[in-house]
């Protein structure tokens, strides 16, 4: 077997043994969930110009966020922060592995196992009493599935290169505090994007960040025409080619010469 699939699979085990973990996530994010819910509704009764999506679009895309929060780029590997602190790392660079790829494998596992623990009932839960609607046709639900796929290889690219950064800096705290935050406002997760200003919208379609939540929910909504589908996948694709390009050459570069702390 490949050895980074097996990282893939080995790190996607470990994850799943955490199950007290998702059923508290679960209930930290149906919380939040019902917040959120209760907040943009206040917003939608309260406002006299029409929004640009409807209130039941609305309850069905923050469903959608709290279902795959784990496509948000909200931790960096903790292993791999305290082996850049202590100096351990430097034993990952003589391993007989490419380190970029397996951090990559890892990084999918990261996000990929807690979603399965927690989308599926997160989802029922919502579509049977909380008004979650269901895809407008099989064309969407399939549209739905290839963007957040595509997300997922998204936010892992995105998070080697953060985690890339790490070999220049002292403990990765700034960094692994304020990423979290650039990503929540310019993909979509904590506001939809149409939801702001529209002197941002030319901006916030360039970016790679509306792939990671805007995209898929706003296909799962079926608001995207047909014929835009494979423009939007192909956004996320290129940025995630372009990540990996830019993790590699940030690899490349930092551990040309490395010097780890204390010596």
């Amino acid at each position: 077997m490949n050895p980074y699939v097996s990282l893939f699979a080995a790190r996607f085990r470990a994850l799943l043994q955490y199950r007290l973990a998702a059923v508290a996530g679960f209930g930290t994010q149906l919380f939040w969930g019902f917040l959120r819910v209760m907040i943009f509704t206040a917003f939608y009764r309260s406002t006299t110009k029409p929004p640009p999506i409807s209130l039941p679009d609305m309850v069905s895309y923050l469903w959608l966020t709290q279902a795959f929060f784990a496509l948000s780029l909200n931790y960096v590997d903790p292993d791999v922060r305290a082996m850049m602190r202590n100096g351990t790392v430097a034993y990952e660079m003589v391993r007989p592995l490419d380190l970029y790829s397996v951090w990559l494998s890892t990084a999918l596992a990261a996000r990929i196992a807690p979603t399965v623990l927690r989308a599926v009932p997160m989802l029922l839960v919502a579509w049977l009493l909380l008004g979650l609607r269901l895809p407008p046709g099989a064309g969407c639900a399939l549209a739905t599935a290839a963007g957040i796929a595509c997300a997922f290889l998204l936010t892992a690219a995105l998070s080697v290169v953060v985690t890339a950064s790490l070999f220049h800096t002292v403990s990765g705290e700034g960094l692994a505090r304020f990423m979290p935050v650039v990503v929540y406002i310019f993909s979509g997760i904590l506001v939809p994007l149409p939801l702001l200003p529209g002197w941002m919208q030319s901006i916030l379609d360039v970016l790679p960040f509306r792939g990671i939540a805007d995209i898929p929910y706003r296909l799962y909504l079926g608001t995207v025409p047909a014929s835009d589908v494979p423009l939007l996948l192909a956004h996320q694709l290129a940025w995630t080619i372009a990540l990996v390009l830019l993790g590699k050459l940030m690899l490349r570069r930092s551990t040309r010469r490395l010097v780890v702390q204390g010596g």
